[in-house]
């Protein structure tokens, strides 16, 4: 389901053009069906897409969205990654939001013996993005979501091992997921400002498929965007 603001809404509407992209489907519906319970469908919203899994694809997807807009002269002014992760406890709690105030690339780097490098110390590139203060802290005021940093990995923790790893490196984590800095890294590149939102279904450690909560967290994944939606229609491009 794609949801796409009215015509005449967006040429002559001051309200910001948002692109929200999630992984897949399910997580792209309990998104989209947020706005329509806020009547979205009607006086235009978000569009809302499935980028696919992975840093690589979410990237691709949300770089070809933002470069049609922006050649159709209908320019998104912000991007918003979304959909479910891992929390880190106690912190984030399954079922609990979280919303990044730095989108960091967990495993971008080299192994080395003396530990890992991120690329940034290795002399070129990136590995945080940062988003909007401002709007970071409205999304919580208006969300319940505890901000901190969520890490990208291309390969999900399986172990307590990774996961006191990641926290040691990262001590302000809060998530992990698989696509967060691949959105921000094609926002980046079309100088447009990005969030991150995720609902956590699974604690980050061992893995134990029978502690996810993958439904109780789509839902306060539908429930937070549901209070988000006047943030994002009230939010102005700076």
């Amino acid at each position: 389901m794609v949801l796409q603001a009215e015509e005449g809404r967006l040429t002559t509407s001051p309200v910001a053009r948002v692109l929200v992209a999630t992984a897949v489907p399910a997580e792209r519906d309990a998104v989209a069906r947020a706005f329509s319970q806020a009547g979205g469908q009607e006086s235009g919203g978000p569009v809302v897409i499935a980028a696919g899994v992975g840093p690589a694809r979410a990237a691709a997807a949300s770089a070809t969205a933002l470069t049609e807009a922006a050649r159709d002269g209908r320019p998104f002014h912000l991007v918003v990654c979304a959909g479910i992760g891992g929390g880190f406890a106690p912190e984030a709690p399954v079922g609990s939001l979280v919303v990044a105030d730095e989108i960091t690339a967990a495993d971008l780097g080299a192994e080395t013996a003396d530990g890992f490098v991120p690329v940034t110390e290795l002399g070129f590139g990136t590995v945080t993005h940062r988003p909007p203060a401002a709007l970071v802290r409205d999304v919580t005021a208006a969300t319940g979501a505890r901000a901190g940093t969520i890490l990208t990995v291309s390969t999900v923790t399986g172990t307590a091992a990774r996961a006191a790893a990641l926290r040691a490196r990262h001590p302000r984590a809060l998530a992990e997921a698989m696509e967060g800095f691949g959105v921000a890294e094609a926002a980046a590149a079309h100088g447009v400002p990005v969030l991150e939102l995720r609902a956590v279904s699974n604690p980050v450690g061992p893995r134990d498929r029978a502690a996810w909560r993958i439904g109780d967290a789509l839902t306060a994944l539908t429930e937070g965007f549901g209070k988000l939606a006047p943030v994002l229609e009230g939010w102005t491009p700076a």
